[in-house]
């Protein structure tokens, strides 16, 4: 089997802040990490590998250079081969822009079973790349994928919903979407660690994948962040004591009164 697995390389957002000023991502000094629903798809794709290892591993993503620091990371968990997609053509991209030139390296790629991606990536959450890569490859897609398993070309899916879930079958290839509820990614490993520094890692630009310029990069993006803030924070709570539930209540109907709530 072979499989395709898209991570982005995203800022830790644990250690995100917002310049006052400018309302811009203060980027110097923050940490860049695997995107956590990347790897849950990771890890699913390794476990495949694990039950049937006759199966290739394929890492793409799309970035600046140093998103090989985060493929390696990916080689030394355990994939095969890893792809950096990177052109000053595709600086600004939107979802729609990124998704068209991700689908452009997947078509590169070529024979494949099956396309893993996170659900959505920590710095955008916006859900939509997987997705559009399924409709511009005119695949079958499943997204918010909890549980998964396969025999032959035929797959089953559990999919989460707010209130339950769905069972879903599909044959393969198709592209699924994972969440944190899949499976818990693996550490890297010392001789992952080793073997991945041995393995190049190529860069492919626009004109390597045959992507329509006019479709990729801020021009060709129909969606732009105009301004991002920090919300203002919440004022410091009351608590209301008191004798026994009664008192209490008699007490937070004075408080509401007071302040003309009610």
């Amino acid at each position: 089997m072979k499989i395709i697995v898209c991570a982005k390389q995203v800022p830790d957002t644990n250690e995100v802040k917002i310049d006052p000023v400018k309302n811009t991502l203060i980027r110097e000094g923050v940490p860049s990490i695997l995107n956590h629903d990347d790897a849950n798809a990771l890890e699913e794709a390794l476990k495949i590998k694990t039950a049937y290892p006759d199966t290739h591993i394929t890492v793409l993503t799309m970035g600046p250079p140093q998103a090989k620091d985060m493929l390696t990371e990916c080689l030394a968990m355990g994939a095969d081969e890893a792809i950096l997609l990177s052109d000053r053509a595709f600086a600004g991209s939107d979802t729609w822009a990124t998704s068209n030139a991700l689908a452009a390296a997947i078509r590169k790629i070529g024979d494949f079973d099956l396309v893993f991606a996170g659900r959505q990536a920590i710095d955008g959450d916006t859900a939509q790349v997987g997705p559009q890569i399924a409709e511009k490859l005119d695949l079958p897609q499943v997204t918010y994928v909890k549980e998964f398993s396969f025999e032959g070309k035929n797959i089953t899916v559990k999919r989460a919903l707010e209130d339950g879930y769905e069972l879903i079958k599909l044959k393969m290839p198709c592209v699924l979407t994972a969440i944190k509820e899949l499976n818990q990614p693996r550490y890297m490993s010392i001789p992952g660690i080793y073997n991945a520094t041995k393995k190049t890692i190529p860069t492919w630009s626009a004109a390597d994948v045959a992507v329509d310029l006019a479709e990729v990069g801020l021009e060709a993006s129909p969606t732009n962040v105009y301004r991002s803030f920090t919300p203002a924070g919440k004022g410091k709570g009351i608590m209301i004591e008191g004798e026994g539930e009664k008192e209490q209540a008699q007490k937070l109907l004075i408080s509401l009164k007071i302040k003309h709530i009610i």
